[in-house]
């Protein structure tokens, strides 16, 4: 049975489609274990480290109550209890310390919290022991006192010894986390080098279908102008080459309206690779995305989180925004949302714009300065749409003034005839300027400077301006910054002309 070629180069497709989403899949679940791995492995040499500040406080308590009986000088006893509070401190710390890595080894983390409690157990009666030979020394009985003293050294060491044991566990405890560690990015490494030489093959064999059964033909479709060898069979991409070729008489005639029509079917087909993309994937990321971000809402407000895992948090929140974000875009651009017009004044939504940035102004090092005589009146806007506009332009502006700088923003009331009343607004910041040859394309959907950008933010703005009834254009010269500048009437809709 003969296979055609869109069999062939979907499987194909469907094959590497797998072999890249498996090793995402598995890339994310292991940087996942091993970002809890990491925190554990610290948590658990932090508590080697407390466990150490502990034995070393309660040795030093071992020779000031000597001291004591041999000078009774009461600064000996203060400093006893001085290393007595430390002692105290470091055992709640390790407690604490402890029951944090249950989650990788709770058998183990059990069994040393029950150790602890012991170690902290004993400790309370050699402590009670202790402060009775200090009464009998107090009292005068320092015979008695001694015989006690000397009793209770066998305590000391014992309670020596259990700590050295749970300082034993703890060294398992950091020694498995590192195995356990050394283990996964093995797997790792051996599924990278199985991952390389199968795409290395489907990419081998799709390329080889490709040239023979697409390329090929198409060459020849080019520049062969006889049919001798009539194309038969089920394959798709020839017989689409033998009906184009009956049609080569009449290339000539549509030369000249094929190239009339060549930029607007570009971005005909820019616009139908938008609607495909934002149709097909949007959906379906922005779903298992939102669930993430409750996700990680609902363990940010469950855990109690260390200072770093929190910046973690917040770098994770802040990337799945900028997804989100770019999504939007593909949609917004895609299918553009119908304008939410009511009464509102320019102004208010100038503010409303710059509050939502104020950290990352601040973040930037961009100072604004609005300039206004007086608010503007209120028109017909849609305030949200209108906000992104801002909100695109300024954030631009922030990217551009790399170590920051000025952004100034003029709001006025000009008048247009026979036009009648607009709403002027002029965004000007100190960056570097947009090159001559460049400023008629950054309104162009996916031209972007910026390596991830989606090249639609200008174009959205440029549209909801004009949905309007205004128009945007840019003003730059290298060295000098960039001004953009946005008309938009007072009433009703006008027909501006394309700047």
């Amino acid at each position: 049975m003969k296979v055609n070629t869109r069999t062939r180069v979907l499987v194909l497709l469907v094959m590497t489609l797998m072999v890249s989403w498996g090793g995402a899949i598995f890339t994310l679940w292991f940087a996942q274990q091993a970002k809890r791995l990491n925190a554990q492995t610290t948590t658990t040499v932090e508590s080697l480290l407390t466990l150490e500040h502990l034995v070393e406080s309660f040795i030093i308590q071992k020779g000031y109550l000597t001291y004591y009986f041999l000078s009774e000088d009461p600064k000996w006893l203060k400093i006893l209890r001085n290393h007595e509070e430390a002692f105290q401190k470091y055992l709640k710390n390790l407690r604490l310390l402890l029951s944090r890595t249950d989650s990788f080894f709770s058998d183990k983390s059990i069994s040393i919290l029950d150790d602890l409690s012991q170690l902290e157990s004993m400790y309370v009666r050699y402590s009670a022991r202790r402060d009775q030979v200090l009464n009998l020394y107090r009292s005068g009985k320092r015979t008695e006192g001694m015989t006690l003293h000397w009793e209770i050294r066998k305590e000391f060491h014992e309670i020596l010894a259990y700590a050295k044991k749970i300082q034993g566990q703890v060294e398992e405890k950091l020694s498995q986390a590192r195995t356990l560690q050394n283990t996964r990015f093995r797997t790792l490494n051996l599924l990278a080098w199985g991952a390389m030489p199968t795409s290395l093959i489907i990419t081998s064999l799709l390329a080889i279908i490709l040239f023979r059964s697409l390329l090929d033909p198409l060459r020849r479709l080019a520049y062969e102008d006889d049919m001798e060898n009539e194309v038969t069979g089920s394959d798709e991409i020839r017989a689409l080459y033998k009906k184009i070729a009956s049609l080569m008489d009449s290339v000539t005639e549509v030369s000249s309206k094929l190239e009339e029509s060549r930029e607007h079917l570009a971005q005909s087909e820019k616009m139908a690779l938008v609607g495909r993309l934002a149709a097909g994937v949007v959906h379906s990321i922005r779903n298992p995305l939102t669930s993430v971000k409750m996700r990680l809402f609902a363990l940010e407000r469950s855990l109690k989180l260390t200072p770093t895992q929190r910046e973690d948090f917040e770098v994770i929140s802040e990337e799945i925004h900028h997804i989100d974000t770019i999504l939007r875009n593909f949609l917004e651009f895609a299918r553009p949302p119908r304008l939410t017009m009511q009464r509102i004044s320019f102004s208010d939504i100038t503010d409303g714009a710059l509050q939502l940035l104020h950290h990352r102004l601040e973040s930037y090092g961009v100072r604004v300065t609005v300039h206004r005589s007086d608010r503007m009146p209120e028109s017909e806007l849609d305030p949200d749409q209108m906000k992104e506009v801002l909100v695109n332009i300024i954030l631009n502006a922030c990217e551009a003034m790399v170590d920051g700088g000025n952004l100034d923003i003029f709001e006025e009331v000009g008048t247009v005839e026979p036009h009648g009343q607009i709403i002027l607004v002029k965004i000007r910041d100190t960056g570097p300027g947009i090159p001559q040859d460049i400023q008629n394309k950054i309104f162009e959907p996916f031209f972007s400077t910026k390596d991830e950008g989606s090249g639609l933010g200008l174009s959205i703005a440029k549209r909801v301006v004009e949905d309007h009834g205004g128009w945007i254009h840019v003003h730059s010269n290298l060295g000098q910054g960039t001004t953009f500048v946005i008309g938009i009437p007072l009433r009703g809709k006008i027909a501006w002309p394309r700047l």
